[in-house]
């Protein structure tokens, strides 16, 4: 059989994952179906599993549960646009999306980029490692690494737009496609919010206090961080001004 060629990204995280020094942890051997998801629609399959044991295993609770909440609703937002699962879209990939889209707030994932794109790494070093095909982990990798940017995700496959739209809409509920009624509260009574939104706020800026370059000006984490600390962002002129550089600025008179 021949081999399908890895992608660039994929080769680059096989690489680094190669090459370092903390391996990923093992998949913790509590199953799923041993947990009380009653009869909420997860994905079953032996990937899901892996990755459930995987993600509950490095974050948070509160984390987790927003991560696994995500799922629910982007499949519900999906099937408002009239998509179903395993009709217009790969639904186990939809769930890795949403359960790994957080990866990078876990200590296991917290490397020296913004936590979207350490998230995404750790995901396709995951799930490469358990012999999911290249082509598919690469989908994976666009979901998570995306998630924060939902003018651009939107407009990709569904596996990509539908994580970003669940994840945002366990934050914010959308008004627009409301749920039906008792739905929120037989999803929270199986996965408790635990106040996810602070804890949230507190880890990506617990991030970024200790490694500042996470969180670079007018990036999602780089705002967070200024609302923390109330520190002044660099204008434009400063930005494009900073040595070395092209001095763009220097003799221009701007137009009056």
């Amino acid at each position: 059989m021949t081999e399908v060629p890895l992608s660039p990204i994929l080769g680059r995280i096989r690489n680094r994952a190669r090459a370092s020094q903390s391996p990923i942890p093992k998949p913790r051997k509590a199953d799923l179906m041993d947990n009380p998801y009653g009869e909420l629609p997860f994905p079953r399959t032996d990937m899901a599993l892996k990755a459930v044991r995987f993600v509950k295993g490095i974050e948070t609770p509160a984390i987790f549960n927003h991560s696994m909440r995500s799922y629910l609703y982007g499949r519900f937002l999906g099937e408002q646009q009239g998509l179903q699962p395993d009709r217009d879209y790969d639904d186990e990939l939809l769930f890795l999306g949403c359960l790994l889209h957080d990866a990078g707030l876990s200590p296991e994932g917290n490397g020296d980029q913004r936590f979207d794109i350490d998230g995404a790494d750790l995901a396709a070093r995951f799930l490469a490692e358990q012999g999911l095909p290249p082509e598919k982990v690469e989908v994976v990798w666009d979901a998570v690494a995306l998630h924060l940017h939902y003018d651009i995700a939107i407009r990709k496959r569904p596996e990509i737009a539908l994580v970003t739209s669940g994840v945002g809409f366990d934050l914010g509920p959308d008004g627009t496609h409301p749920l039906p009624a008792g739905y929120a509260d037989r999803i929270h009574a199986v996965l408790p919010r635990l106040h996810a939104a602070p804890v949230l706020y507190e880890t990506i800026v617990g991030q970024a206090l200790e490694k500042p370059h996470k969180a670079p000006p007018f990036s999602m984490p780089g705002e967070l961080l200024r609302q923390e600390t109330q520190t002044i962002w660099p204008t434009w002129k400063q930005l494009m001004s900073q040595t070395p550089g092209w001095n763009d600025y220097d003799g221009y008179q701007p137009k009056t």
